[in-house]
């Protein structure tokens, strides 16, 4: 199979990632539970990977890198955490369910008013629309870093200037950024930066997490055991233990530290040009082809490894179908859990196909998709 769905999860993992998780299955205890050596053990690996993500992603405290066990539960802590009844939000037409659903809650049940910044047919922002939004009672702006749908970035540098000049909080999801490209919390201006560790990463599904800013205050989404003051009737303050109430994937953590240190043998750079440069060909091979329809900014000096088109007036769900049937290329059709974006670039109605290409994928896998797609355009 030619596996190109890596924004969905990425398929092929490094060998030591699952090394990393049989040798966890046989060999941790319950981190923070106890003194036995599985115990420890597991704490040790857990606090080994809180580093390596802190050092990664430049969390400057490694305890203030909290695990999770995906990008949707970090935001959902992050978003229900810091807002209150009656606060203004701003997010954006670039995201994902995992942002646009607990806002929609928080509207519905706690008059949490919800301003979006809409995105334009080839799916940009304006930032004079995030100037223009923003209040004296806006609490936070929440945004991707990139669109899981079209791979467009969002200046987040630009957009924490603008929301630190009315005192709200930046919360960002590096769902699509995390692993592919260099990612500096401090950098980009980020009050909390939610990961997950089975995209970009390379890590395992059930991972992922949230890295603070020093000061920011959540409230916890969950309470219960932590191993620590087990006598009080309160979930302890300190981070991490404040958002991690129950036992840790210890054996998805440990294939995550695992990942961590392949990207950083390999070095961050060389694979965002890699994969860069397979989005790149692909492109160049299938934007020509008449009948396919390409969305997105292409003219960015950056962008992430993401080409969604479609194929004269056929179903998505029919041409990804197709795509897997006949040529064993593994593709995302359909809605992409992105409706404000697909509605922006007019594609509700048969939502697109989408490629994704991770450092794993070779140029003759791209040259046998490009040939597949101009075989279906016919």
């Amino acid at each position: 199979m030619i596996y190109l769905d890596n924004a969905a999860t990425t398929l092929q993992k490094p060998p030591q990632v699952i090394e990393a998780v049989a040798e966890a299955m046989h060999s941790l205890g319950n981190s923070a539970r106890g003194t036995s050596s599985g115990s420890l053990r597991a704490s040790r690996t857990v606090y080994e990977a809180r580093v390596k993500i802190a050092e990664l992603l430049g969390c400057p405290k490694a305890e203030h890198v909290v695990f999770t066990c995906n990008s949707t539960e970090a935001l959902n802590i992050a978003i229900n955490g810091t807002i209150l009844p009656g606060d203004h939000v701003i997010s954006t037409d670039l995201e994902h369910n995992s942002v646009l659903r607990p806002l929609y809650r928080l509207e519905a049940e706690q008059g949490v008013e919800l301003s979006f910044v809409p995105a334009d047919a080839n799916g940009n922002v304006s930032y004079k629309d995030f100037e223009t939004l923003i209040r004296p009672d806006t609490k936070a702006v929440v945004c991707n870093h990139a669109s899981n749908l079209t791979g467009g970035m969002i200046d987040l540098a630009r957009v924490s200037r603008i929301a630190r000049r009315q005192g709200a909080l930046l919360i960002v999801d590096a769902s699509q950024t995390a692993g592919c490209i260099p990612v500096d919390m401090e950098q980009i201006g980020a009050d909390i930066l939610c990961f997950t560790g089975h995209k970009g990463l390379l890590g395992p599904q059930g991972t992922g997490g949230m890295c603070l800013r020093a000061g920011v205050e959540i409230r916890p989404l969950k309470v219960g055991g932590t191993g620590v003051q087990s006598y009080s009737k309160y979930q302890p303050q300190e981070y991490p233990t404040r958002l991690e109430a129950g036992t840790l994937n210890s054996h998805g953590i440990a294939g995550l530290s695992a990942a961590v240190d392949f990207i950083r043998e390999i070095g961050i750079d060389a694979i965002s040009a890699k994969e860069t440069a397979l989005m790149r060909r692909f492109y160049e091979g299938i934007s020509r082809i008449e009948g396919v329809t390409v969305y997105g900014d292409f003219s960015a000096s950056q962008r992430m490894a993401i080409v969604a088109l479609n194929i004269r007036d056929y179903d998505s769900g029919a041409v990804s179908d197709e795509l897997s049937q006949k040529y064993d290329i593994a593709t995302r059709p359909g809605a992409h859990c992105a409706p404000r974006m697909h509605q922006a670039l007019g594609t509700q109605d048969r939502g697109a196909v989408r490629f994704s290409f991770s450092w794993f994928n070779t140029e003759a896998e791209i040259d046998e998709a490009i040939r597949a797609v101009r075989e279906i355009a016919l």
